[in-house]
């Protein structure tokens, strides 16, 4: 039985793991593209180039992709967020039924 209790709390600090690593990785990504619009941003504000120069047109190029791509991303956000949540649901149900099962194999709970 107490080989069980180890077992399970070792598996509850995985979980708990995962959803600490995806949380980072998400508040990671947006952080890298927050720093990514104020370097762009800044290099075209600073009025470095001419509006003739192929750098000035590089630049602006680089922000039209840059943007339609963050769209692009975030146009897919919410159904990662859905799937992320219906996992996480998932995940809940399956810890409440190993809980229930545990209570009732112990003979702990009323028979209903």
């Amino acid at each position: 039985m107490e080989n069980l209790r180890s077992i399970l709390k070792k598996r509850s600090k995985k979980g708990a793991g995962l959803i600490q690593g995806l949380v980072m990785g998400v508040a990671s990504l947006v952080i890298a593209v927050i720093i990514a619009f104020v370097i762009v941003s800044t290099l075209n504000d600073a009025s470095l180039l001419t509006t003739d120069s192929a750098e000035y047109n590089s630049t602006q190029e680089l922000i039209k992709n840059f943007t339609a791509g963050i769209d692009e991303v975030s146009a897919k956000i919410p159904t990662v967020l859905l799937i992320a949540a219906v996992v996480l649901i998932l995940g809940i149900l399956a810890l409440l039924w190993a809980q229930y099962q545990r209570m009732r194999i112990g003979g702990g709970g009323g028979e209903l």
